[in-house]
């Protein structure tokens, strides 16, 4: 394996993709800072898949101002004994899910609050997506069980797969590697685990989108 030519590197991807876990073991691995979303504490998820017209708003508000607050803290603290940074988001994450939540007027002013905030944070050297259909993420979301994510519809996560496209082409200045992991495993297989890595950390990516298909 190449030296890691990145210092802050985003896994980034639809719910249910596997991003946590995928930045869970490079951070082990390589000995990498590990920033991982804090979505567990925020109160008004479990009530926005209830009742998304009434909480879609506040969930967006809070997650923006809890990403942007997270990241500031964690990005501006470098460690020594670090080699770089993965994250399991970024803070597009919250335009990306809005963009599906939020009606047309609440979103246009959502959007101009986001990119005001969005130019203040350093931007990773690498945007790793993690491409996976609706039924398979459908099943992944219902084999972790968490309760309050069995209503999502593949419907939605389709949307929010569209959202993820439009701001990498809106943005073509960062560099988005995208990884198909439909055919593999890199959780239950060493050897596909492997084949990832070799993608994230072996290929030159350049600016705008670049496919990988296993």
């Amino acid at each position: 394996m190449e030296t890691v030519r990145y210092n802050y590197i985003v896994i980034e991807g639809n719910i249910g993709a596997g991003k946590t876990t995928l930045a869970s073991m490079i951070a082990r691995e390589f000995n990498a800072k590990l920033i991982l979303e804090r979505f567990a504490d925020n109160p008004f998820l479990p009530k926005f898949y209830d009742d998304p017209a009434r909480y879609s708003f506040p969930l967006e508000l809070s997650f923006l101002a809890d990403r942007y607050r997270q990241l500031k803290d964690e990005l501006v603290e470098q460690d020594l004994f670090m080699s770089f940074t993965v994250a399991d988001y970024y803070f597009m994450k919250s335009l990306v899910f809005s963009s599906k939540t939020l009606e047309k007027d609440e979103f246009s002013l959502y959007r101009q609050i986001f990119y005001i905030i969005y130019s203040s944070l350093p931007k990773p050297d690498l945007y790793v997506y993690l491409h996976v259909p609706p039924e398979r993420l459908l099943r992944n979301i219902a084999a972790r069980g968490r309760e309050y994510e069995q209503s999502i519809t593949a419907e939605y996560l389709s949307g929010i797969q569209d959202s993820y496209f439009n701001f990498f082409r809106q943005n073509p200045e960062n560099r988005y590697l995208v990884l198909d992991t439909s055919n593999i495993d890199f959780v239950a297989s060493g050897e596909d685990y492997r084949k990832v890595k070799e993608v994230i950390f072996g290929e030159t990516v350049k600016p705008g989108i670049n496919l990988f298909n296993f």
